[in-house]
C-alpha cells in the first residue's frame, strides 16, 4: 500500500489549482483557442472578450478605476521588475533614486541591485523586530530625485502586513509613486489601490489557487500619470508595455481564482486564523522554547513562522517526511545564506537557523493541524535529544 502524500503546509510557495478555476480555463485550451490579438475573425474576438472581462475582474478586485490599468505579465517577478526597472529607466534623466526595504522579495531586491549596477541609488529601509516599516523612515528617505518607493503588502516568510495606508499618504504628500508587491496579499486581505494610495501593484495567480505563469501589474494611468519603460519589445501588446501573445486560458484562470478568493475571503480568513491559533497552541502546549517570528496580529491569516530552540530547521525538515513545509521563501531555498528577512528583524543566528514557516491554505483541516502538531513535536524532541547526546559525547571525548 502506497504512503499517503505529505500534509501540504507550504501555501506561501504555491497553491493547488482550484477545480473551479480549471473548469473556467478548459474552453480556452480547446474550442475558444484564438489569439486575443486576432481582430479579423470570431476566434480572436472571443479570446479578446475573455481577456477584457478578466481585466475588468482584476481591476475591480483591487479597486482600480480603469481596467486598462491592468497589464498582464508572466508573474509577480516580471511585474516587480517592470515596476522598478521600468519606472527607473523612464525617469533616468531627473530621478535616479529608489526606496525599498530590507525584507522585500528577491524579485524586488535583485531588481534594485541591478539598477544600482546601472548607476541608480537605492535606500534599503530597516524594519522593526516584527518586520514592520516605519512610515516616518519612508518619509525621511524620500528626496528630490526619488523615482519610486517599493514596499511589499505582506511578507512571504513571516506574514507581517505593512502599514501601506500611512506609507501611501507619505508618498502622495511627497509626490513619489508607491509600488507594492502584493503576491501574498491579493485575495487574502482587503486591498484598495485608491484608499491605500498605491500607484503600482504586482500580483500573480498561483498564490491564490490559480495557474502558474500568469501575473499582472496595476499601473495607475492618472493623477499621477506614470512614465514607465517596457522591458519586452515586439508587437506592442498590453498598450506597448508588455509585448507577447497573451495566454488566454491562464488569464481567464487568474480572474476566476481572484473572484473566488474575494467571495470566500472573510470566511476563509476567520477559518485560517483559528487553525493557525490551533497550531500555535498545540506546539506551545507540548514544547518549550517555541518562539513566533513576525507580528502576532498584523499578519496573513494562514501564516505562522516559528523558531524551535536548540533545533536546526533544515535537519528538522528531514525528520518530517509527512509534512510539506519550508524554512522560508521558495525563491531563495537554493541559497545557503540565512534568511534575509529574519536577519533584518535582528534575530540571533541560532533563532534564524531554527525557523520553520507554516503556510495554511484552503485545503487545510483541523485534523491535519492536529496531525502536524504531533509530527512536529515528536521530530523536535528527537532532534533535541540527538543534539544533547552529541554534545555529551563530545564533552566525554575531552
Amino acid at each position: 500500500m502506497s504512503k499517503p502524500p505529505p500534509i501540504y503546509l507550504d501555501h506561501h510557495a504555491t497553491t493547488p489549482l482550484d477545480p473551479r478555476v480549471l473548469d473556467a480555463m478548459l474552453p480556452y485550451f480547446r474550442e475558444d483557442f484564438g489569439n486575443a490579438s486576432s481582430a479579423s475573425h470570431v476566434y480572436g474576438w472571443r479570446a479578446e472578450a475573455a481577456v477584457e472581462a478578466a481585466r475588468e475582474q482584476l481591476a475591480s478586485a483591487i479597486g482600480a478605476a480603469d481596467p486598462r490599468e491592468i497589464v498582464f505579465t508572466s508573474g509577480t517577478t516580471e511585474s516587480d521588475n517592470l515596476a522598478l526597472i521600468g519606472v527607473a529607466r523612464a525617469n533616468r534623466g531627473h530621478r535616479d533614486h529608489l526606496v525599498t526595504t530590507r525584507i522585500e522579495h528577491p524579485a524586488v531586491i535583485d531588481a534594485a541591485r541591478s539598477l544600482e549596477r546601472d548607476g541608480f541609488r537605492v535606500t534599503y529601509l530597516p524594519v522593526d523586530s516584527d518586520g514592520l516599516v516605519d512610515p516616518a523612515d519612508v518619509a525621511a528617505a524620500i528626496e528630490e530625485r526619488t523615482a519610486l518607493v517599493s514596499v511589499m503588502a505582506a511578507n512571504s516568510e513571516i506574514g507581517s502586513l505593512q502599514p501601506l495606508e500611512e506609507i501611501g499618504r507619505v508618498c502622495r504628500e511627497r509626490e513619489v509613486p508607491l509600488h507594492t508587491d502584493a503576491a501574498q496579499a491579493v485575495g487574502k486581505i482587503p486591498l484598495d489601490v485608491e484608499r491605500l494610495g498605491i500607484d503600482l501593484l504586482s500580483m500573480c495567480a498561483h498564490k491564490l489557487y490559480g495557474p502558474k505563469g500568469i501575473g499582472a501589474l496595476y499601473l495607475r494611468s492618472r493623477r499621477p500619470r506614470l512614465r514607465i519603460e517596457p522591458l519586452l519589445h515586439g508587437g506592442g501588446h498590453e498598450r506597448g508595455l508588455r509585448s507577447g501573445t497573451l495566454p488566454v486560458p491562464l488569464v481567464v484562470g487568474f480572474a476566476r481564482a481572484v473572484s473566488l478568493c474575494l467571495e470566500e475571503r472573510d470566511q476563509e480568513a476567520a477559518r485560517l486564523t483559528a487553525l493557525r491559533q490551533r497550531l500555535w497552541d498545540g506546539l506551545c502546549a507540548e514544547l518549550d522554547g517555541v518562539v513566533q517570528n513576525g507580528h502576532s496580529e498584523l499578519r496573513l491569516p494562514g501564516n505562522l513562522n516559528v523558531s524551535f530552540e536548540g533545533v536546526d530547521a533544515d535537519h528538522l525538515l528531514l525528520a518530517l517526511p509527512g509534512v510539506a513545509l519550508s524554512t522560508g521563501s521558495a525563491c531563495t531555498s537554493a541559497s545557503a545564506e540565512p534568511s534575509h528577512v529574519l536577519t533584518a528583524l535582528g534575530l540571533p543566528g541560532a533563532r534564524i537557523r531554527a525557523a520553520l514557516r507554516f503556510g495554511l491554505g484552503r485545503s487545510t483541516s483541523a485534523g491535519e493541524i492536529d496531525s502536524v502538531v504531533g509530527q512536529v513535536v515528536a521530530a523536535v524532541r528527537e532532534t533535541r535529544e540527538k543534539r544533547a547526546l552529541g554534545q555529551l559525547r563530545r564533552s566525554g571525548d575531552r
